[in-house]
């Protein structure tokens, strides 16, 4: 995960409090719900320059912030952008 996820992510999270964002953090669990990740998403395409693919749209790349990575860092491997 890079410094501009971890910033990009953490106002969307409204139980973070002291806590850090990890890779193993619960987005639902530290308050990520399903309208704050659809803008979430256009946060993400906005600042990568990247548009996940619509397979990426589950619950599973939402579960934590190294899935949500996962499905970035991927997406940006194949339109060629380092991450």
């Amino acid at each position: 995960m890079d410094a501009r996820f971890v910033e990009l992510l953490t106002p969307f999270l409204k139980f973070l409090g002291e806590h850090e964002i990890g890779a193993d953090s619960s987005l639902r669990d530290l308050g990520l719900d399903s309208m704050q990740a659809i803008e979430l998403l256009f946060a993400i395409e906005d600042t990568f320059e990247v548009t996940l693919p619509d397979d990426d749209m589950n619950d599973a790349t939402f579960a934590t912030a190294g899935s949500l990575w996962q499905a970035i860092d991927a997406a940006l491997t194949a339109q060629g952008v380092a991450a």
